[in-house]
């Protein structure tokens, strides 16, 4: 099993910044791919960025420039620094941690709020 945890969401004005942490415990594995997610109210939840063990990253276009994605293998964490924020940046940001077949876990989110 995998426990998922994330911290750093609240609020913050347009053009602010907030650093987003989520840490994974259990059995973890080398491979994992780690990854943020967000959820805007009435709305799908979608990609914001992942990282793999290796540094490997992808991010959505709608964050590309702003928000940087990294990890500390040694601690399984990984973070989310977010720059320039938007008011349509506001969302639930969800935590993913991607063992493929070996299963694929959630955090419980963390709002984050951006005012204009």
């Amino acid at each position: 099993q995998v426990q998922v945890v994330e911290s750093g969401g609240g609020l913050v004005q347009a053009g602010g910044s907030l650093r987003l942490s989520c840490a994974a415990s259990g059995s973890i594995f080398s491979a994992t791919v780690m990854g943020w997610y967000r959820q805007a109210p009435g709305k799908q939840r979608d990609l914001v960025a992942t990282i793999t063990s290796g540094g490997y990253t992808n991010y959505a276009v709608a964050v590309r420039g702003r928000f940087t994605i990294s990890r500390d293998n040694a601690k399984n964490t990984v973070y989310l620094q977010m720059n320039s924020l938007k008011p349509e940046d506001t969302a639930v940001y969800y935590c993913n941690v991607d063992q493929g077949t070996l299963g694929k876990y959630w955090g419980q989110g963390t709002q984050v709020t951006v005012s204009s």
